[in-house]
């Protein structure tokens, strides 16, 4: 049986994780919309409806909590994808232990269901502010900017290279693939950074479930056109 006191503990522990999970979660959403300079204490407290010295309990400062954010960010947007990345990455382990390469059939196959994931979430309320906030930092790197990339940015594009390096038939390390990458990445990423835009074009109010299929099969085809040029000339 559980003392009073270890219960006691337990429940402390519990409570400064939902605090830690409040901040954490509102420090995104109000460092994107302020800045680090702009985003008082004072701003990130009331927004995750704390008190005050949660931010130099938890994370020992502002600074802290905006590095934490950072990593927070990353992690979340990671596990939208981490089963698909995870199996993509036992794939091009397996083949090169086999000293083989991945088929263009099959690149094509894991780079859809990667690219169709994404633009769903793209367009999701979820991805509002952590746009806001990753946006600031492409502007104006800092340490978070680092630690997005380094924890998730540059693994997911250094393995869509590979895809479309395979795909291409061309080394996935060449300027040529790193370029074509970056082309293909930015015609998903305009689905949240011109989201206004998206929708004033298309003439969306909303993206329901109509809407997400017709995005789902839009990802399929910037797939389905990579190398189709290169493909009809050989």
């Amino acid at each position: 049986m559980m003392k009073d006191s270890d219960h006691t503990a337990q429940l402390r522990a519990e409570r400064g994780d939902v605090t830690r999970e409040k901040l954490l979660n509102s420090a995104i959403d109000v460092f994107g919309r302020y800045g680090f300079d702009g985003a008082t204490t004072r701003k990130l407290a009331d927004a995750a409806g704390v008190n005050l010295q949660a931010i130099p309990y938890y994370f020992g400062g502002k600074e802290g909590l905006f590095i934490a954010a950072a990593e927070h960010l990353a992690s979340i947007i990671g596990s939208h994808v981490g089963d698909l990345r995870g199996a993509i990455l036992t794939r091009f382990a397996e083949l090169d232990a086999q000293g083989a390469q991945m088929t263009a059939a099959e690149a094509r196959q894991y780079l859809t269901q990667i690219v169709q994931r994404m633009v769903v979430l793209f367009v999701s309320e979820e991805s509002e502010s952590w746009a806001r906030f990753i946006i600031r930092e492409q502007m104006e790197p800092t340490e978070a900017f680092r630690r997005i990339y380094g924890n998730i940015m540059r693994p997911m594009i250094e393995m869509a290279r590979r895809l479309i390096g395979a795909i291409l038939k061309d080394d996935p390390a060449s300027e040529h693939i790193r370029l074509r990458t970056l082309s293909f990445v930015g015609s998903v990423l305009v689905f949240r950074t011109a989201h206004a835009a998206v929708y004033a074009q298309l003439e969306w109010e909303t993206a329901g479930p109509r809407e997400l299929e017709i995005l789902q099969r839009h990802a399929a085809e910037l797939v389905a056109v990579l190398g189709a040029e290169k493909d009809r000339q050989s």
